[in-house]
């Protein structure tokens, strides 16, 4: 049976020089509410959330690099860590923690607690089973992972980043019929 899971991607800026694309496979099969939430961010289709901002990762930054830890994003009504919104009106409960931080790619809910997802996910750069039953995995990087290699290089110890910028400048759904991406 083919895949059915859906693909969205991220055009990355690092300063003002473009990085890459970065293609995400969301895990729709065991966790759809996670992944419709993230995916319906990337389109912007959701209109204006409960802080008045548009609901879109569109011109949002990578707030919070750590090598050899993750890449963090999302917060796209503060842009520093300390906000973010989802399609479901604020925060929403941990779907579940089926899939595991297994290794580089492995796209996560960032949250400050249990059943306080938002929109801010971090993408693995490693392995990190400490983050199991924590955060729940809703996809992973399927193309581009050199363009996340490169995001990571511009981060620090302290998660703070070398480089001003580093922004989201498209997002969208890829579309798939019969097996072809469109």
């Amino acid at each position: 049976m083919a895949n059915t899971n859906s693909q969205v991607f991220f055009d990355i800026t690092i300063g003002e020089k473009r990085a890459g694309r970065i293609v995400m496979e969301l895990f729709d099969d065991v966790t759809p509410r996670t992944a419709e939430n993230f995916r319906a961010l990337c389109t912007g289709e959701k209109g204006i959330g409960t802080f008045g901002k548009l609901l879109h990762f569109k011109g949002s930054i990578f707030h919070r690099i750590i090598p050899d830890f993750f890449c963090q994003g999302g917060d796209f009504t503060h842009e520093n860590g300390t906000g973010g919104d989802s399609i479901y009106g604020g925060a929403f409960d941990d779907e579940n923690f089926i899939q595991v931080h297994s290794g580089p790619g492995t796209l996560s809910m960032a949250n400050s607690g249990p059943n306080t997802n938002m929109s801010q996910f971090f993408i693995c750069t490693n392995e990190f089973p400490l983050l199991n039953d924590k955060h729940v995995v809703f996809g992973k990087v399927v193309q581009g992972m050199e363009v996340v290699s490169a995001t990571e290089k511009v981060g620090s110890p302290q998660g703070t980043t070398k480089e001003l910028i580093l922004k989201v400048q498209i997002c969208l759904l890829i579309l798939c019929i019969h097996g072809v991406m469109i």
